[in-house]
C-alpha cells in the first residue's frame, strides 16, 4: 500500500509536507514501522528453562546467605 501525495496548485512545500506527515500519521505505517524494527525475538524455550534454572540458584543462594545473616 504505497502512500502517494501529489502537490496541488498553490500549494507550498511546506504545506505538502504538513499533508504528508498528517496522512502518514493517520495511516498508521510509521507506527507499525517502528513497533516491528524494536520488537524482541521470542526466546527459545531452552533459553527460557535456563533463566528459570538462573533465577533458582539466585533465590538459594540469596536465602542460604540470609540464615548466614550476611545480608
Amino acid at each position: 500500500m504505497p502512500l502517494e501525495v501529489k502537490k496541488r496548485p498553490k500549494e507550498t512545500s511546506q504545506a505538502l509536507v504538513r499533508r504528508f506527515n498528517r496522512i502518514l500519521k493517520q495511516s498508521g505505517i510509521l507506527f507499525r514501522a517502528r513497533k516491528l524494527q524494536f520488537r524482541e525475538r521470542e526466546k527459545s524455550r531452552e533459553m527460557k528453562k535456563r533463566e528459570a534454572l538462573r533465577r533458582e540458584e539466585i533465590k538459594k543462594r540469596y536465602k542460604k546467605l540470609e540464615k548466614l545473616g550476611k545480608i
